[in-house]
């Protein structure tokens, strides 16, 4: 993706439907059948559907749109999004541009492997059964790859490393865990880990004499981290120390810390909506991860600099490029054309960058304005929907519902539903 794309996207938020679908297709992002798919309002019937899930009555739509202004490690992004919430993509795009003008995104991955567990409910003799698999472990290892993970291992992947864990249960017995290292390449890896420990269970049961009650993959991937780090050299001090304040404050309370990363996910679950990926597994790891020390804890870190405001992000985000949802549903594949990612790697460190830039956002706001009227403001068109205004009478209704905000800093859908009728009267008259 060429350097200069997002200067391409300046006033964006100004332009209407029709025009930004024509500079996504000016710049090549979508084509021109892609447009007329997202103008027509995506899937008219239900035979995809049918293909995915059970019991099928029709799709539920959510809202597509674009972040702009993002810099990941010096490469431009459109970041497409598929949310309800208003106010998500404004301020993505609103923050990316603050971080761009003043500072740095960079990210990382730690790690490439993700687990599957086969669980053994009550070892007899755990010492013999730890024994046996460390002693076949690379005949285990090789045969799962030879078997069944044959594909990965000739894109570079298969399962690395086995290792047991010894769980101690209330109940006087012992329970065995066994674990499955794998590298599924661009791939989630959810089928192919599920497949491999299937397929160990019988040689594993044959080596310990032990009885495997289940296999599955785990969602806790701290073997696979992704991190990403926003640097701002231009800040103000006292904006710097706040943001400090307000992660030190996520960072200590469970309570605080439940709602900073819902601020986080914020920006990193559309985004794996609108490509078709787990949400649920992903939001399911970044949770378990955050309670690893034994207390809910915050996901970001964020701490002022001589020279400014650093922040990180460090989460498991294993998502996939290949397979699924991302590879059949045509709009995710329109998602992955305009985030223009290389490898399923290159979309997690994309989606941990978003994350932390919408964490920042959320922060700046809370510690300056307060969330109520950045937020508020953007939801006057929800409220004026809500209390029954026509598309004629909205630009008037947004209007004096901006004007009763900056009066009161507070906006109710009563407030709506007075303006209204004052305006039909007015009109009647």
């Amino acid at each position: 993706m060429k350097n200069n794309k997002n200067a391409l996207f300046k006033g964006f938020s100004k332009l209407n439907y029709e025009q930004r679908l024509k500079t996504l297709t000016d710049v090549d992002l979508i084509s021109i059948e892609d447009a007329e798919y997202l103008r027509k309002g995506g899937l008219k019937d239900v035979s995809l559907a049918e293909k995915f899930v059970e019991n099928v009555i029709g799709y539920f739509q959510l809202p597509m749109g674009v972040a702009t202004n993002f810099r990941i490690d010096g490469k431009d992004f459109i970041i497409p999004m598929a949310v309800e919430e208003t106010s998500i993509i404004a301020a993505a795009s609103k923050t990316a541009k603050w971080v761009r003008e003043n500072g740095s995104v960079t990210t990382e991955i730690l790690g490439t492997e993700i687990i599957g567990q086969i669980q053994f409910a009550k070892v007899n003799n755990f010492g013999n059964f730890e024994t046996q698999i460390l002693h076949q472990k690379n005949y285990l290892i090789e045969l799962a790859n030879r078997e069944v993970a044959f594909g990965l291992v000739a894109r570079g992947g298969g399962v690395r490393n086995i290792t047991v864990r010894r769980l101690v249960r209330d109940d006087g017995f012992e329970m065995g865990v066994v674990h499955i290292y794998m590298d599924p390449c661009d791939a989630m890896g959810a089928n192919i880990m599920n497949q491999v420990c299937e397929f160990l269970k019988e040689p594993l049961e044959l080596f310990t004499g032990e009885t495997v009650n289940m296999c599955i993959l785990s969602n806790l991937v701290d073997t696979k981290l992704t991190r990403a780090t926003v640097e701002l050299k231009n800040i103000d001090p006292d904006l710097a120390l706040k943001i400090e304040e307000a992660s030190r404050f996520a960072e200590l309370d469970p309570y605080r810390a439940a709602t900073n990363n819902k601020g986080v996910l914020n920006g990193i679950d559309p985004i794996l909506i609108a490509t078709g990926n787990d949400w649920r597994a992903v939001e399911a790891g970044v949770h378990a991860f955050a309670t690893q020390g034994g207390q809910y804890r915050s996901i970001t870190k964020w701490r002022q600099t001589p020279s400014g405001l650093i922040g990180t992000l460090e989460a498991p985000l294993v998502v996939g490029t290949v397979g699924g949802v991302t590879a059949l549903h045509p709009s995710a594949k329109i998602s992955m054309k305009i985030l223009g990612v290389l490898s399923a790697t290159e979309l997690s460190r994309v989606i941990a960058a978003v994350g932390l830039v919408q964490n920042l956002g959320a922060l700046r706001a809370l510690t300056t304005v307060g969330i109520i009227e950045g937020h508020m403001k953007l939801h006057i068109k929800n409220l004026s929907l809500g209390a029954g205004a026509t598309e004629n009478e909205m630009p008037t209704m947004v209007k004096k519902l901006e004007e009763i905000l900056a009066l009161r800093k507070r906006i109710s859908l009563s407030n709506a539903v007075e303006v209204l009728k004052d305006l039909r009267n007015s009109t009647h008259h």
